[in-house]
């Protein structure tokens, strides 16, 4: 069930680094190397796919962007916020 605006605001809050961007979850995650990013995105990978939901992911070099929306219910729900503290966890957060 998709999140309504207070919602998200109070599990911002409790996340550092991720912004709302229109009904997405948005952060970009620095790494010293390419390969630490890229070693980043196979836990994600991982992760979410355990929880059957999955982000979209951008690599620049040592930056990757994760974008998390659930597009089935047309904006954010907790299982975006679920999936961001898994993200958070992997990147050693």
């Amino acid at each position: 069930m998709k999140l309504n605006d207070i919602e998200i605001q109070r599990e911002l809050g409790t996340l550092d680094g991720w912004t709302r961007r229109g009904d997405s979850l948005v952060k970009t995650f620095t790494f010293g190397t390419f390969l630490e990013g890229i070693a980043f995105v196979d836990r994600v990978a991982e992760a979410a796919e355990l929880m059957d939901h999955h982000p979209d992911l951008d690599i620049r070099y040592t930056k990757v962007t994760a974008t998390l929306s659930t597009h089935s219910a047309g904006g954010i729900t907790s299982n975006d916020f679920a999936l961001a503290r898994a993200m958070e966890k992997a990147s050693g957060g």
